[in-house]
């Protein structure tokens, strides 16, 4: 059954426009390529952050949407131990001085961004999750039957 809860579509909308502006913005990018992601979790956190629109009118499937969940808790985990404590080496200097005042203030925000970032991807699966619960009616809801789930509070919560 598709989701289409105006809570959930406006909490997706809120976390694409962050990461587009604050994560994987052209200051950034080059950097979070090198991390040892695969393709497919970068194809589910693309769906996730840039498809909206697509969403809005068939609606989001539970399943689809814990996926997308689970690979941006991977993306978040990598980002904080392997990116963020040496992402200023990582990026190569602006030309112009105001490029490189843009670069340092992405650089210098990136662990803050980052955090609202996890904050707002576990804002999304906690009220998945109730939604889930909700609907399933007796049933068992789907978040119960999708093993990548079970590390998400620890990735997102960073411990």
């Amino acid at each position: 059954m598709p989701i289409r809860d105006a809570r959930i579509t406006r909490l997706i909308e809120r976390i694409g426009e962050h990461y587009r502006m604050n994560i994987s913005n052209r200051f950034i990018r080059p950097a979070l390529l090198q991390l040892p992601i695969e393709k497919q979790s970068w194809d589910l956190i693309e769906t996730l952050t840039e498809k909206v629109e697509q969403y809005q009118y068939q609606g989001y499937h539970y399943d689809e949407l814990y996926r997308q969940i689970a690979a941006c808790s991977r993306f978040v985990g990598h980002a904080r131990r392997d990116l963020a404590p040496g992402l200023r080496n990582r990026l190569s200097s602006g030309s112009s001085s105001s490029e490189k005042v843009l670069r340092d203030m992405a650089v210098n925000n990136f662990g803050s961004n980052l955090q609202l970032f996890a904050d707002l991807v576990n804002e999304l699966y906690v009220n998945l999750v109730e939604l889930d619960k909700a609907e399933a009616k007796g049933k068992r809801p789907v978040y119960l039957s999708i093993p990548e789930l079970q590390d998400i509070g620890r990735l997102l919560v960073g411990n």
